[in-house]
């Protein structure tokens, strides 16, 4: 070795391996940005629907009258165990709907016939 290189040496600092990181390593791929949104529907027994939709945790829309036929193509559209869900409680208001129905055609028939028996012929 000649004086040069060795002075070349001993100038040059020692460079260490870089250190290893542990884990996996970072991944590549672009992270989904999720937005959380809760949308909740109820419904009576008789038929009326209301929606209210919060967003992390804020509500944003609060008392939203929904027609029953739109919650009953908006459940089959989801899943088929929501849409049974759906249905039955849809079939218990057309049941009530139609026994008062029936209660109240019942009742103008009475009317009628006691109104025609006040007629004056």
């Amino acid at each position: 070795m000649s004086e040069t290189n060795a002075e070349e040496t001993a100038e040059q600092p020692e460079v260490a391996p870089p250190p290893r990181k542990r884990g996996r390593p970072a991944s590549t791929a672009r992270k989904t940005r999720t937005v959380e949104l809760t949308l909740t529907v109820t419904g009576t027994a008789e038929g009326e629907w209301q929606a209210e939709l919060t967003q992390s945790g804020k509500r944003v829309v609060q008392g939203l009258v929904i027609p029953a036929a739109a919650v009953a193509r908006a459940a089959t559209e989801l899943h088929e165990d929501i849409a049974k869900a759906i249905d039955t409680v849809l079939d218990e208001a057309r049941q009530q709907h139609r026994a008062r129905m029936e209660a109240l055609e019942a009742e103008l028939a009475k009317v009628r016939q006691a109104l025609a028996e006040l007629q004056d012929d």
